[in-house]
């Protein structure tokens, strides 16, 4: 089994979503965050007379599935194609971390493994 871990733009996450979907992926938990990263921090309007500020840490969203390794690479693909901004891709659009799991217990019924994924 595989910890599939993706940092992506929040305003993509639908996109990644239904691509997970479509690749038979439809177990995910999804974070609210904020970090900064290679694409540093942003100007933003302060208000009234205030000017700008710059914000180092950008909201992101961080998605999480578990899958076996049989579908690793089908979600990693469908990740990067529905998180990439444009065909070149642009610095925030994300990461992706990946980290072996050796056992998943379902609390429920007490399946192990891939069955309890």
């Amino acid at each position: 089994m595989i910890k599939i871990e993706a940092i992506v733009r929040p305003e993509r996450v639908n996109l990644v979503i239904d691509a997970l979907v479509d690749v038979g992926c439809t177990g995910y938990h999804l974070f609210n965050i904020h970090g900064a990263g290679q694409q540093g921090g942003v100007e933003v309007f302060t208000g009234r007379g205030a000017g700008t500020a710059t914000r180092s840490a950008l909201p992101k969203t961080l998605l999480t599935v578990v899958v076996s390794e049989a579908n690793k690479e089908g979600v990693i693909q469908a990740i990067i194609g529905s998180a990439r901004s444009g065909e070149e891709g642009a610095i925030g659009d994300g990461k992706i971390f990946i980290t072996e799991i050796s056992d998943a217990i379902r609390v429920r019924t007490g399946e192990r493994g891939d069955d309890a994924i």
